[in-house]
């Protein structure tokens, strides 16, 4: 299963962390998503693209 490590700009806080984490686990395919300030690690079987796509719906912005 395929592992994606995103840079993501415009987080600050723990709300800012669940909000990811929601957008993440809310894809078809994503199996975990562990969320940090700035950063998120996605085990899924789904293309990278539709991650940074649901990142961006949740107001941030992916920068790698």
């Amino acid at each position: 299963m395929p592992e994606f490590e995103l840079k993501i700009d415009g987080m600050s806080c723990q709300h800012c962390v669940m909000r990811v984490k929601k957008a993440l686990e809310s894809v078809k395919g994503v199996r975990s998503a562990e969320v940090e300030i700035g950063r998120a690690i996605v085990s899924c079987d789904c293309k990278k693209e539709e991650l940074i796509e649901a990142i961006a719906r949740a107001g941030y912005k992916v920068i790698n």
